[in-house]
């Protein structure tokens, strides 16, 4: 794997920790731009081995927060800690240790035009990794049979792709490193219903497989009923409820009862439990 093969920070150590464990944690994290504050006071964690679920309105701040934990946007007040380390403590080394136990898809795959999917994987290997091109190529190689594509995907530029595929290639980039920690930005969005319900199996069989810790911002319902073990609602600047979907159904905030309790999340829930 890329993580026992590269050459590390000195005094790198990774270690496994404990399914349960909080790798993510958020606490009273406030962010604005300019006159108007979009977070305020926000608490968030997220646990070793879950697939977190985090939903709100439009406009409610969900990438706001993603993008704040990945350090793109600053935050005015709070403490973010990744992996038990607060990130405006800790020194470069430690960050670039932290930035290589993450992985992200962007909306929309977010993808380099002008690169083959078998270099866009290859991105993050050549930015932390010092390893020789035969290798990076057979972990490209690993990575895209991984998420289902086939090999003579690799040679293609993604204006040859479907949507689709878009996604799957972006979700191997985003697995380049071997992460923890993946965060997922709205990653059914553009998909017909049997591309998204692939896409959910997917991303919870690497969970199971790899061990990992999936932080999904998502608006699909069907996402949420089938693969989530828990959920995390934004709204009024803050997380208004975390807990599973049955504590979403059981909640009375107006907002999550409209959401998760209106016609199509009930026969969604139906389903679920037949």
């Amino acid at each position: 794997m890329a993580s026992q093969t590269a050459e590390q920070p000195k005094g790198y150590k990774r270690t496994a920790g404990k399914k349960g464990d909080v790798i993510l944690s958020a606490r009273g994290v406030t962010v604005g731009f300019g006159d108007k504050i979009v977070l305020d006071k926000l608490d968030l964690d997220i646990r070793r081995g879950e697939i977190l679920g985090f939903v709100g309105a439009s406009g409610a701040g969900k990438s706001v927060l993603l993008r704040t934990v990945l350090g793109l946007n600053k935050k005015r007040a709070g403490t973010i800690k990744l992996f038990d380390v607060d990130v405006d403590e800790a020194s470069e080394e430690d960050r670039m240790r932290i930035d290589m136990r993450m992985g992200v898809l962007f909306q929309q795959g977010a993808l380099f035009s002008a690169l083959s999917v078998l270099e866009n994987i290859q991105v993050p290997m050549r930015e932390y990794l010092d390893l020789p091109q035969s290798l990076m190529d057979e972990l490209a190689y690993l990575k895209i049979e991984l998420v289902g594509l086939p090999p003579d995907a690799a040679p293609k530029f993604p204006s040859e792709l479907s949507g689709g595929m878009i996604k799957r290639a972006a979700l191997a980039r985003a697995l380049a490193l071997d992460p923890d920690l993946v965060f997922l930005d709205e990653p059914t969005s553009g998909l017909d219903p049997i591309g998204a319900a692939d896409f959910d199996e997917l991303v919870a069989k690497l969970r199971d497989t790899m061990g990992l810790t999936v932080y999904m911002v998502t608006h699909d319902l069907d996402s949420l009923f089938s693969v989530c073990d828990r959920v995390a609602v934004l709204g009024k600047k803050k997380v208004l409820v975390e807990g599973t979907i049955d504590d979403m159904l059981a909640s009375e905030e107006p907002w999550v009862k409209s959401y998760f309790r209106g016609k199509r999340a009930r026969q969604l829930d139906l389903a679920a439990r037949k």
